[in-house]
């Protein structure tokens, strides 16, 4: 079968053909699957999933995860849009899997997640995940986003929505750790939550995943964490913090008094002071950042002409530069919002039941990980953290044909991307980095509730 047409810049007669043999635009996949098998991602998800299959015909669960995980990386944003993979035999071959499942299939695979199903699995799954990495000292920073909902499903809620105002939506909390930036836990909360709601809760189990060999430097949050038990929390297990505070009354007239300024260039100037509230068991560190406003008109927090304020409060004892510094490197966690959702579709993998659009979610989470660590590989002089969009284009599309060598399966790389030449290297950094094996792990068993 042919059919003839012609280039649409010159002309030139062109002849349609088919072939059989197995073509893939993803074989750069090839990196991403060599960690996970040097990991053996499969087994520690084999060996913490809470259910099992029982037909003999059934895809096997791990089989069924590895299929939703490539499919976010390869740019799925619905479902549907994992039947692209079940036509792509050559990376079916290479993952050494007899068939992708359906959408259907996947659909009813996070459809087995109920309350008790997320945490056993997705708590273990994460101490695991980072039990293999090595020691280090990371900061932890705690955040929350929204996530837009157009229909009518469970937790979906009116809340503080800047998009939609009257729209449905879920409220995620999250925990970062950095560098590099991967997600320590995640939690799918009902729209209308406060960021608070649930917070001590949900850092609670968050230091439970963090390993025994890394060092946790400090917490950061937003304003929405500004709370006194929580501070309190923190204070008992001894962490350091720094936390936006809310705008409040009190809060105000203590900024209307202090006279001691400290510039640390034309815009910007620092103050502090030692102030406890009325609900608060004792007084506590605020530090001030002043900012010079170009526009005096331009809405701030306190009725100062011309400048506003961002308050600190922290129980840190280092000085106030250090203090505003520190807290603003915490600008390099806000862009990973955008990649989770705008990259790898947190946002978009929805289904009608609350803790099974979780399950989905805290998967999507698991990928950003994967990619993360996998960007940790790379040589030093490359180690800069890239968006997962930018890794898809760049390291994983890269047409490939499956072919064989005795029993032996065989990828033709296309140079045109770079082929085996551009990801060599990486896979032989792979290969080289020893990886832990961790023990099994008893599971926790709290969660959100929707």
């Amino acid at each position: 079968m042919q059919y003839e047409t012609r280039r649409i810049a010159d002309g030139g007669q062109v002849v349609l053909r088919e072939t059989t043999r197995a073509v893939t635009p993803f074989g750069g996949l090839v990196v991403l699957l060599e960690l996970m098998q040097r990991m053996r991602v499969l087994e520690a998800v084999r060996q913490f999933l809470p259910f099992q299959y029982r037909s003999n015909n059934a895809s096997a669960p791990e089989h069924i995860m590895l299929a939703f995980w490539l499919a976010v990386v390869t740019g799925a944003r619905r479902f549907s849009h994992l039947q692209l993979l079940r036509a792509d035999q050559a990376l079916q071959r290479l993952c050494g899997v007899p068939r992708f499942p359906g959408d259907d299939t996947v659909r009813n695979f996070f459809q087995r997640f109920g309350p008790a199903e997320v945490a056993r699995f997705f708590p273990q799954l994460w101490r695991w995940f980072f039990a293999q990495q090595p020691a280090r000292t990371c900061m932890l920073d705690l955040d929350s986003t929204t996530f837009q909902r157009f229909g009518r499903q469970e937790g979906a809620a009116h809340g503080h929505n800047p998009t939609r105002p009257k729209g449905r939506m879920h409220r995620p909390l999250l925990a970062f750790v950095s560098p590099p930036v991967q997600v320590l836990h995640a939690w799918l909360r009902a729209g209308n939550a406060s960021d608070c709601r649930g917070a001590i809760e949900f850092l609670s189990e968050a230091l439970a995943t963090v390993p025994a060999h890394w060092t946790l430097a400090g917490v950061r949050a937003d304003g929405g964490f500004f709370d006194q038990k929580l501070l309190e929390f923190l204070e008992q297990r001894a962490l350091p913090y720094v936390v936006v505070v809310r705008r409040k009354e009190t809060i105000q007239r203590q900024l209307y008094g202090l006279d001691q300024w400290t510039d640390l260039d034309a815009k910007t100037a620092l103050s502090e002071f030692t102030f406890k509230l009325p609900t608060w068991s004792q007084p506590r560190r605020f530090v001030v950042v002043r900012f010079r406003l170009p526009d005096p008109h331009y809405t701030r927090l306190l009725d100062v002409p011309g400048y506003d304020f961002r308050v600190f409060v922290t129980n840190r004892r280092e000085p106030a530069t250090w203090i505003w510094h520190h807290y603003d490197q915490r600008a390099a966690i806000e862009p990973r919002f955008s990649e989770l959702k705008a990259d790898l579709g947190a946002d978009d993998f929805c289904l009608h039941r609350f803790f099974p659009t979780e399950a989905a979610f805290r998967s999507v989470a698991f990928v950003f990980n994967l990619l993360s660590l996998l960007q940790t590989v790379a040589p030093a002089h490359v180690q800069v953290q890239r968006r997962p969009a930018t890794l898809r284009q760049s390291l994983f599309t890269c047409g490939a044909i499956a072919g064989r060598c005795g029993h032996k399966l065989v990828l033709f790389l296309s140079t045109a991307w770079g082929g085996l030449a551009a990801r060599k290297p990486l896979l032989e950094r792979i290969s080289a980095r020893q990886f832990s094996t961790s023990p099994k792990l008893n599971p926790a068993f709290a969660t959100a509730p929707p």
